[in-house]
């Protein structure tokens, strides 16, 4: 006498539902890695800071841009940026993904340095990423470069800093410099990677008794938007701060937005042109989402990859 074994329909609908989770997920890893992570994306922001009568000015923010040897697709897009023809480029920092992309870096980046331009470095200026689990991250800040048991690849920063020097590119790494631009004197304020924490403000640059009545503006750089940094900036005056570092959250819920910031940063900051305001004063923040990612979570989703166009203008009622 034979027997038929019978599934429970239950059973049986939680498999089926099981496994369809299974592949959507499988499929929203393929969708990030493969294509999200390189749909580049250029995000333009309107902000009235600069002194009565001036004429509009562009500002391009590139951050995060994690180059490896090979990424030749997010290397041509860099190279299309300088059709925009910017006034001036800020790039704050994490331009490294390995140790031999330098050159790469450097070559894909010489057509934006036909334009004034400053920079802050980075922790992945400094070190190679470590490998890990990709979703580590999803746990809150990263520990710092060498916290653990094995020690990040040290890049060459001396390189990559030479090189933007020699493009013409001002170093503001804790360094404070006055930049003309169009007539307006552009004063800026740079810090190092406030994630290592080796930040050391430098205020803002000393010039002529009259500076304070001259056309100015004053910038303020840094990677990480850490809120000692913000605070620091705005109350010292700043009319604009500008960072990167938190890839927009670089996975993030679609209505929902970014789970974590890698920073003390409120994740709804995690990119974007926001206010941040300490002691009575109001300074507006952007934060770049970044151009790329880690090459140990090579994935974006619902957060495109981007670069920042800021178009400067007068400010009201001038």
């Amino acid at each position: 006498m034979s027997t038929q074994r019978t599934r429970h329909p239950h059973l049986a609908a939680l498999g089926w539902t099981a496994g369809v989770a299974a592949a959507g997920s499988v499929g929203c890893v393929a969708y990030g890695a493969l294509v999200e992570r390189t749909w580049f994306t250029l995000r333009n922001e309107f902000l009235a800071i600069l002194p009565a009568g001036s004429k509009p000015l562009t500002l391009l923010h590139l951050s995060d841009i994690h180059l490896s040897p090979g990424e030749h697709k997010k290397a041509n897009w860099l190279r299309e940026l300088a059709d925009l023809k910017p006034d001036l480029v800020v790039n704050t920092g994490d331009n490294l993904s390995h140790p031999k992309a330098v050159k790469p870096l450097l070559a894909a980046l010489a057509p934006l340095m036909e334009f004034p331009g400053v920079f802050v470095p980075g922790s992945n200026d400094y070190f190679a990423p470590r490998f890990q689990n990709p979703l580590a991250y999803l746990g809150g800040p990263s520990k710092l470069p060498g916290q653990g048991k094995r020690h990040p690849h040290v890049l060459d920063t001396e390189s990559l800093h030479a090189g933007f020097g020699m493009g013409g590119w001002t170093n503001l790494t804790n360094r404070a410099q006055s930049l003309p631009l169009a007539g307006i004197r552009f004063d800026f304020s740079g810090v190092d990677d406030p994630h290592l924490r080796r930040e050391r403000y430098a205020g803002w640059p000393r010039g002529s008794a009259s500076q304070h009545s001259a056309p100015h503006v004053k910038i303020a750089v840094a990677h990480a938007p850490y809120q000692r940094v913000l605070d620091y900036f705005t109350a010292d005056g700043a009319d604009l701060i500008l960072a990167g570092h938190t890839h927009g959250g670089q996975v993030c819920i679609p209505g929902y937005g970014a789970l974590v910031t890698n920073c003390d940063l409120p994740t709804w900051r995690a990119k974007g042109l926001h206010d941040w305001s300490v002691d009575g004063r109001t300074t507006p923040v952007n934060v770049s989402g970044g151009i790329g990612t880690s090459r140990t979570a090579p994935f974006r989703f619902a957060c495109r990859p981007e670069a920042v166009l800021l178009t400067l203008t007068a400010r009201p009622g001038s």
